[in-house]
């Protein structure tokens, strides 16, 4: 399939996702706007709040965006709410120097003569210093406008949207029609937004300031055209607000919200479950895919940002109540079942049919070279090889760093590489060794040989669903649906699903209920 059959299946999603993109980033920027340009006249007439304002600005963009989006979880949950905050934050520099800058910058002379005409405080401030400041705050808007654009991609992290959804889902499935899908729009997206508000820019500058302008009276006509276009292009933002706000609302009140992290098995899990789950009951189910690792999902249940999402035993057990890692299947379900239930009031429904555990996997090539079959075998000529894994793989006590300790080994060099660039790594030889899951599809797309754990390290890692507490008590039919999932998911079911998105690139959505409707779970 090439870039434009691409498009032509996919562009209701395309166009669905860019719409979304550009709602979240008015909002941010009108909201930076609003906040920027009063804090820039602040420490324009109070100096003493200069440093404090602009190091606080500075501070920010100091501060990685992933992690910003990190430390807004647990206060602001997760979608749209912490990215627009985030955003927001991001932008707020370029505004607040630019006014200050705009402010500082207006003759002294022009400021004596308008105090002489008798103009007060806030006359001054309304009628020179803004007007005058106004290209240099339009310049600010500017840089901000078009950084917010490519920022709000994160947003795709936390269940956002936007055309981050489909740059990070093409990465991770390593489809480049899919990362174009999204790259390209939000290229264009920002190209247009630096000529909207440039246009703008050049509007609220006298063309008597302006540099190479000869004929007055074509800048007139030409001002005319452009406040034309101006015109339909915020008639076309306030269509896009209103109908979101008026058909995007959920008008049915019993909505149940499923989430999943940020992979292709929990975007297909999440599409099952929520096909399911509707058809069997009159809930309205909210899929919030794509929202991280397990901490940021977890925090999300616990905050009730989502309602139900699947989890791994042995996630749970070693990651999240943070014991070690022990090979006894139900000892590690029993556990996990009574603590969460204790500790977060969270149910642990029946485990699914499929042991997703990690495996570490090498090229054909790498294992022809040293005979290798076990991990045992990589043991003995670690040190010649080097790994790249994930970061949770890298920092878990159920991953490499007690991996290394059972085994006895240390790798050459380790890298992090998350998600499907660290196979892109090895098949390219930039690294011998990955970590990935044994329903993992991407092992069958590279033709990988996954190395046998044969001193039993990796815990089990079977599905489990968790459901909030109050959730399940209030539909407790959801249980009796969910485990009739759950037992026809076992590990070849779920490489093969996997496997149609990932290799066959089909979209996660058509391949669960496709397969509901062949098992008969489903009607259409």
């Amino acid at each position: 399939m090439n870039f434009f059959e691409y498009l032509a299946l996919n562009w209701r999603q395309i166009l669905s996702l860019t719409i979304e993109h550009i709602k979240l980033t008015a909002i941010s920027v009108g909201f930076a706007i609003l906040i920027g340009v009063p804090l820039g006249l602040l420490i324009s007439y109070i100096k003493k709040l200069n440093k404090p304002i602009l190091g606080f600005a500075n501070l920010i963009q100091a501060i990685p965006s992933m992690a910003l989006l990190g430390f807004a979880i647990p206060f602001l949950g997760i979608g749209t709410l912490p990215a627009i905050v985030m955003v927001i934050l991001y932008s707020l520099l370029p505004i607040i120097k630019n006014t200050h800058t705009g402010v500082q910058g207006i003759n002294k002379l022009t400021m004596e003569a308008a105090k002489g005409i008798g103009l007060t405080k806030f006359q001054i401030l309304r009628k020179v210093q803004i007007p005058l400041a106004l290209p240099m705050i339009m310049a600010g808007v500017r840089i901000s406008a078009v950084t917010a654009v490519g920022l709000m991609t994160m947003a795709a992290f936390i269940g956002a949207g936007g055309l981050g959804f489909l740059v990070f889902s093409g990465i991770r499935t390593v489809n480049n029609n899919q990362i174009l899908a999204g790259a390209i729009p939000a290229c264009m997206l920002a190209l247009f937004v630096d000529y909207l508000v440039g246009m703008v820019e050049k509007m609220v500058t006298p063309i008597s300031l302006q540099k190479n302008v000869s004929n007055h009276e074509k800048e007139r006509k030409l001002r005319a055209r452009r406040k034309v276009l101006l015109s339909l292009s915020a008639l076309a933002l306030i269509f896009i607000m209103s109908f979101n706000l008026i058909f995007g609302q959920n008008k049915n009140e019993k909505v149940l919200r499923v989430g999943g992290k940020d992979y292709t098995e929990q975007h297909v899990l999440v599409h099952l479950l929520a096909d399911l789950i509707e058809d069997r009951t009159d809930l309205t189910v909210e899929r919030n895919v794509n929202l991280g690792g397990t901490q940021v999902v977890f925090s999300a249940l616990r905050s009730g940002n989502i309602d139900l999402y699947v989890d791994y035993s042995g996630t749970a057990y070693g990651d999240t109540l943070r014991y070690p890692p022990i090979t006894d299947m139900e000892e590690v379900y029993a556990t996990v079942k009574k603590d969460f239930k204790e500790q977060f009031n969270i149910d642990v429904l029946k485990q699914m049919g499929f042991n997703n555990t990690y495996v570490l996997a090498v090229t054909k090539e790498t294992a022809d070279k040293y005979n290798l079959k076990t991990i045992s075998d990589m043991a003995k000529v670690a040190d010649e090889l080097t790994a790249g894994t994930t970061l949770e793989f890298l920092n878990r006590e159920d991953g490499l760093l007690g991996i290394t300790k059972v085994y006895n080994f240390k790798f050459k060099d380790t890298t992090g590489i998350d998600s499907s660039p660290r196979y892109l790594a090895l098949i390219n030889k930039k690294t011998d060794v990955v970590d990935a899951f044994a329903t993992d599809a991407l092992l069958k797309k590279f033709d990988l040989v996954s190395l046998e754990d044969d001193k039993s390290f990796f815990p089990p890692y079977y599905a489990i669903p968790l459901v909030r507490e109050e959730v399940l008590e209030t539909y407790p039919e959801l249980e009796a649906i969910i485990e009739e999932l759950g037992d026809l998911l076992t590990n070849e079911v779920m490489i093969e699903l996997n496997y149609q998105v990932d290799e066959l690139q089909r979209e996660p959505d058509v391949v669960a209920k496709e397969f509901l409707i062949q098992e008969g779970l489903i009607d259409n």
